[in-house]
């Protein structure tokens, strides 16, 4: 139990490994006796000094503690702050007053007041402490006066007298007690209240030292909000709101945009910003700008390292652009050959030293880094076998799922959408699946589809009436090979229907002439335009960035920063709520990225709206959804608890393996924690969490009966698993392959323009006369090809100041749970070892989904990676 272990029990806090506590403690028992040694009244000296326990309450005296406050700074700021002083000497009088004031409380409470025990301010001030250096963070040394009967300190209190913001990076006590902030401090003009900060020690809300308690509320309670106020940069408030920010009315009809969340349109909730509506339509409210700007709790936006990485590629992107804008300005002008795609590129390979010094010409800085994923043959077109790898293997792997009925059957309204019967028949794959029937395929599981037709249907009307959108809702039939890689044998195209007369679904199989051969080819483009925008609005952003966000909200405002859960997912949620409020401002918005560059258009959230009612959070889970998926089965003989029924499946192979590293590092550390059911039950901070989570952050499906139970130690393992699955694994397998696998267009076209011809379409004949031209003039614009790869790039770098997998900075202040901090070394121990197994994995040729000539080995799962487009590396949260 956890009381049992407790450090603070007995008052014998880090004294097995730090004299210099142990130091504090001996000069305390000197000072009671020299209390004894100078009574007035010689015959009680053995009582005084018996009793001096007792006495020293009532004259109490006073020890120092040594500390050392590490805080963060601008220096050229500071710089300039300091040449005013010297120049102006009144000035400089004031701001030596300047600084910041730190009170340590302690974990005991006052006997004569009741109260917790708090320190004398010591007070740093940055006129006389202050030395300017390069150094992105300072340490100050810092001496607090504490009563000899003190206690051990638990909480520190600080207050920032200076103009501006203060970032704390930490305190540490006698070089033993450690408080891990990492926070940003307003200054007291803006906030008065003192801000709290725990030691780097967990409790359970019915553990927590009597001295905290009252502290403890008080935190959580300045962090909620109450729906109301506009919120501003320097706020530490977390709220919930609606979606209603994505549209601009007040522009016009165009950039209207409906609200989602509620019945009619259900959505995960957002972190509310308060701005005020827009004239227009009251409900909506006005986007950012400079009055308002994007407003984030002041604790979760982007670092200075993460804001340079970001602007560095947006910097690089607008350099990108320059060139092919200025040569291909005319809006919507199309590629004329696959020669002006590859310009696009840097060469390199095969160059001789001059061809290599013309290419090292400025123009050739302009250019884009090569893709190094996807193989581009003669043809430039995608071939059979690496569409069927890439649905394994590539940018969105979460999308194939096992064909258990023929023909498959949509679950849409057939008095709205038309039959719900396929047009697959078993003439058009008998053919192809190694003479076997169909049932007989079926049965020895080796059918797989990509099925998007219930996703884009019912907004195909709406995305084929903008003249540069074309766009079918498609299904894709693979067959499993004796060699475990997916062969594409059949291609369903799909409409609206338009009248009871005329089809409007209609299968291309693989080709028999020249002809077939680019129909075939332009069929599969639009499955992977279709694949394109499943895989950024629903698999990516839906359900990891937003999904997520309720789960962060609620634990910020539930969970105690001393709570052992929020100690756990604090990693896990760094950096998604300022990227998931850019992403709104300037990805998902009205006229933004996403609807400029993909397919879906104005239709894009509202697809995701469509696809929420289907989301289930007991289905996150990597062995749960891959056996939703058909493509494993439970089997309690195989390593995982799951057999898989595509064996060389490259994502869920190593996915399998971070998965079970996660579930075993979270079952130590909440058996630790929670021995019991009872000890889940009786925390109220942790339900809490759980219950916000679902019945307001997931407000429109809290009555769906499949919702985890939160009632046992192992529940609240496979809660935790899950979250920290899809903040890390799931996000990094989704995001960081972005640019390789997405930015040569002709294999993944964001977007189409025409649709596949057929004899009876009036441009059949110039698709006959010129195919090539007809595939060309079908993908999107130069200029937004472009564009795209410039976002891809952005979106696919790693920072700097990643954090990774397995990396837990604040771990070695992180005293007094030895069996937890002997859990995360094991954990970091099989990181490493999984990132060698991949390595290895990468090198079997008999694994031809990841190894072999011209394949791309498979490394988005390998937990760590340098700075930059990598193609690897597995983050703790989603930040990008």
């Amino acid at each position: 139990m956890l009381g049992s272990k407790s450090l603070f029990a007995n008052n014998h806090f880090l004294s097995h490994s730090t004299p210099s506590w142990k130091s504090w403690e001996r000069r305390a028992v000197q000072v009671r006796k020299v209390v004894a040694e100078v009574a007035v009244v010689p015959m009680v000296t053995k009582l005084i000094e018996l009793d001096s326990v007792r006495s020293i309450p009532k004259t109490p005296m006073e020890s120092t503690l040594w500390g050392q406050v590490t805080v963060g700074y601008d220096a050229k700021e500071k710089m300039k702050e300091l040449m005013f002083q010297w120049w102006d000497s009144s000035k400089a009088a004031i701001d030596a007053r300047r600084g910041v004031s730190l009170q340590l409380v302690s974990s005991d409470v006052d006997p004569r007041t009741g109260k917790p025990k708090v320190s004398k301010e010591a007070i740093i001030e940055w006129s006389r402490d202050l030395n300017i250096t390069g150094d992105k963070f300072i340490t100050h040394n810092v001496q607090f006066q504490v009563d000899t009967n003190f206690g051990v300190p638990g909480a520190i209190l600080v207050t920032n007298k200076d103009q501006k913001e203060l970032f704390l990076k930490s305190v540490t006590i006698e070089d033993s007690l450690h408080f891990e902030c990492e926070s940003w401090v307003q200054p007291e003009k803006l906030v008065s209240e003192k801000r709290i900060f725990f030691c780097n020690k967990a409790f359970l809300p019915s553990e927590t030292p009597v001295g905290l308690k009252e502290l403890r509320k008080r935190e959580l309670r300045e962090l909620r909000g109450n729906g109301d106020g506009v919120r501003v940069s320097s706020d530490r408030i977390y709220d919930y709101d609606v979606y209603n920010d994505l549209g601009h009315p007040d522009k016009g009809t165009k950039f209207a945009r409906p609200v989602l969340g509620g019945e009619r349109r259900p959505y995960p909730r957002r972190c509310r910003t308060g701005r005020p509506s827009t004239k227009s339509d009251p409900k909506s409210e006005a986007p950012a700008d400079e009055s308002m700007p994007m407003y984030v709790p002041r604790d979760e936006a982007f670092g200075e390292l993460k804001r340079q990485t970001v602007d560095a590629g947006s910097r690089k992107a607008m350099m990108n652009n320059i060139f092919p804008f200025l040569k291909h300005s005319t809006e919507g002008e199309a590629v004329s050959s696959f020669a002006d795609i590859n310009n696009l590129y840097k060469e390199c390979r095969n160059q001789s030293h001059l061809n290599k010094m013309i290419k090292d010409s400025t123009a050739h800085a302009f250019k884009f880094d090569p893709p190094n994923i996807v193989s581009r043959d003669a043809s430039c077109c995608l071939r059979d076998d690496e569409f069927g790898r890439l649905t394994l293997a590539g940018m969105n792997p979460l999308s194939i799922e096992r064909l258990e009925a023929f023909p498959p059957v949509s679950k849409l309204e057939a008095s709205v959408y038309g039959p719900q019967e396929s047009a697959f028949r078993e003439e058009h794959i008998i053919s192809q699946i190694d003479g076997m029937s169909v049932q007989q395929a079926i049965e020895s599981k080796k059918l797989f589809m990509l099925d998007y037709h219930d996703a884009y249907l019912p907004f195909l009307n709406c995305i084929n009436a903008h003249p540069d959108r074309k766009a079918y809702a498609t299904r894709t039939i693979f067959f499993l090979t004796q060699l475990g890689t997916l062969k594409p044998i059949a291609i369903e195209l799909s409409l609206p229907p338009m009248n009871p007369y005329m089809p409007t679904k209609r299968v291309i199989t693989p080709p028999v002439d020249a002809t077939t051969c680019w129909q075939w080819q332009l069929a599969k483009a639009h499955v992977c335009s279709n694949d394109s925008g499943a895989h950024e609005l629903i698999q990516h952003w839906l359900r990891t960035h937003a999904c997520m966000e309720p789960f962060i909200i609620a634990a910020r405002r539930n969970l105690s920063a001393m709570h052992p859960i929020h100690k756990l997912l604090h990693p896990h949620m760094r950096y998604t709520l300022d990227i998931n409020a850019r992403a709104r401002e300037l990805l998902i918005s009205a006229d933004g990225i996403i609807e400029s560059l993909f397919s879906t258009k104005d239709s894009s959230m509202e697809i995701t709206s469509f696809a929420y009612k289907n989301w289930r959070f007991d289905m996150e889970s990597l062995p749960a959804d891959l056996i939703r998926r058909g493509i494993a089965e439970a089997d309690p003989t195989e390593p995982h608890g799951i057999k898989l029924l595509i064996q060389d499946y490259p994502y869920a192979n190593d996915g399998l393996l971070i998965w079970s590293a996660i579930e075993r590092l979270v079952k130590d550390y909440v058996n630790f924690y929670y021995p019991d059911s009872i000890r889940i039950r009786s925390d109220p901070e942790l339900n809490a969490w759980y219950y916000e989570s679902i019945n307001v952050g997931h407000a429109d499906l809290r009555h769906e009966t499949w919702w985890p139970k939160l009632s046992t130690p192992e529940d609240l393992v496979s809660i935790l698993t899950t979250l920290i699955w899809i903040s890390s694994a799931e996000h990094a397998a989704l995001n960081f392959g972005q640019y390789h696998y997405g930015a040569y267009v002709p294999v993944r076209p964001p977007y189409m323009r025409r649709l596949v011809p057929d004899q009876e379409d009036p441009d059949y004949p110039s698709f006959v006369s010129d195919p090539e031209g007809y595939f060309l003039s079908s993908l999107p614009s130069l200029k937004d090809m472009t564009v795209l790869m410039s976002v891809l790039d952005i979106l696919s770098t790693h920072s700097s100041d990643e954090e990774y997998l397995g990396d837990r900075k604040e771990l070695p202040t992180w005293k007094g749970n030895p069996e937890i901090i002997e859990a995360f070394n094991r954990f970091s121990k099989e990181m490493r070892e999984i990132e060698k197994e991949i390595e290895k994995r990468n090198s079997d040729p008999k694994l031809r989904n990841r190894c072999g000539a011209g394949v791309s080995p498979y490394q988005l799962l390998v937990p760590s990676s340098e700075p930059g487009v990598s193609c690897r590396g597995v983050p703790n949260s989603i930040s990008i």
